[in-house]
């Protein structure tokens, strides 16, 4: 039935490739997949789709195992689709937003939080560490996540041409970001240990070119970049190495060394707006999330 809605999804996931982020594009164009096939077997249309047809379609994902946050991204994505084609957003209508409040009167807001990689785990994570060129790289880039506060995808994303050699200091370039989607770029200042740690890392690959860190073969062979998943299993991996309880473990991800930074500058003293700034992040809710489970009880948030 919804055949045209189909071509046009196509049409605009090529539209917008490269004015989007590419996790952005693969989520609106999973998710409005999976409302199209809703509207088939409803016998619907997707696309213009009336309000009506959305609110059944979020009281239906809300009876499965969807989290909150999946379903509030779901809507996003279905009225990402509508207005990237001039189309009025139907999930505006007052009978989507009753339904999005009735769904997390039920389902709740809570956003589980990656467990943060704070300076007293980095430090036993490092430890774990050899001199392999594997247990160099991992070492690297522990310490630069850290210090730069960086997201998964902007670390892995970080290339040779990024590096900065001022009196003998260290800094790396990093040239776009979530927030900075226009790559204004910003530098990012790193610890002398971090420094160090990095030119150990770059002598023994050999990398003069190209991607900073790079995936590793069964045989040691160095590849060409290394994907972003692979940041939460190295974290997990030297956890686990370091002695971590397994329900630890599992609660590491790719952003715990961001959340464990930003855990650690709040216990330092440092005020909110220092946070946001180390740490690039546009919303007061987004960064409150990460500090939520430091140990500041005798803290007060400066502004």
């Amino acid at each position: 039935m919804n055949h045209t809605a189909k071509e046009i999804l196509i049409k605009t996931i090529q539209k917008i490739e490269g004015a989007y982020a590419p996790a952005t594009i693969r989520a609106y164009k999973a998710n409005f997949e999976v409302f199209i096939r809703y509207c088939d077997e409803n016998n619907v249309t997707a696309l213009p789709a009336k309000p009506e047809t959305i609110s059944k379609f979020i009281r239906k994902i809300s009876d499965g195992h969807l989290k909150s946050s999946s379903i509030k991204i779901a809507v996003a994505s279905i009225a990402a689709i509508h207005s990237l084609n001039a189309l009025h957003n139907p999930t505006q209508h007052p009978d989507v937003k009753i339904e999005m409040r009735r769904m997390y009167r039920t389902l709740g807001r809570y956003a589980k939080q990656a467990y943060g990689i704070n300076k007293d785990l980095l430090d036993k994570m490092i430890l774990s560490t050899d001199r392999s060129l594997q247990g160099l790289r991992d070492k690297a880039i522990l310490l630069v996540a850290y210090d730069s506060l960086c997201r998964r995808s902007e670390l892995v994303a970080l290339e040779y041409i990024d590096i900065l050699i001022t009196d003998g200091n260290i800094k790396l370039k990093l040239r776009k970001s979530k927030t900075d989607p226009l790559a204004t770029g910003r530098w990012l200042y790193l610890s002398k240990n971090t420094q160090r740690t990095l030119r150990e890392w770059l002598n023994a690959s050999s990398v003069k070119s190209g991607r900073l860190f790079r995936g590793l073969s069964a045989n040691g062979k160095i590849k060409d970049s290394l994907n972003s998943a692979q940041i939460g299993r190295i974290y997990k991996k030297l956890a686990r190495k370091s002695g971590v309880d397994a329900v630890t473990v599992k609660n590491i991800s790719g952003h715990s060394t961001r959340v464990g930074a930003a855990q650690d500058l709040l216990l330092s003293g440092a005020t909110l707006p220092m946070i946001m700034n180390r740490g690039r992040w546009s919303k007061i809710d987004t960064v409150m999330r990460y500090i939520e489970n430091s140990n500041h009880n005798n803290l007060k948030l400066s502004f």
